[in-house]
């Protein structure tokens, strides 16, 4: 948070296990975003070569949209394994 009311930023990895395309493993995401007087900048990469198990070689590119302040993920991927 700033001293100026709605700007702050803030950095996150996220690891995330679970199945995708019927794959069962995990794969790490990183999240950077900004708030400059309430106006929104979010980044959320996959970090590369983090995908293990049955998800290692998972490459791809993920988006977050807010809408009435709920959060939803878009993730376009596929295996280069």
């Amino acid at each position: 948070m700033t001293a100026t009311k709605r700007s702050a930023g803030y950095v996150v990895i996220e690891q995330v296990f679970g199945s995708l395309a019927g794959k069962q493993g995990s794969f790490t995401l990183q999240h950077f975003g900004t708030m400059a007087r309430g106006k929104h900048k979010l980044v959320l990469e996959l970090i590369p070569d983090s995908g293990a198990g049955e998800l290692t070689g998972l490459t791809g590119t993920t988006a977050i949209t807010i809408k009435d302040g709920q959060h939803f993920y878009g993730f376009d991927y596929l295996f280069t394994q």
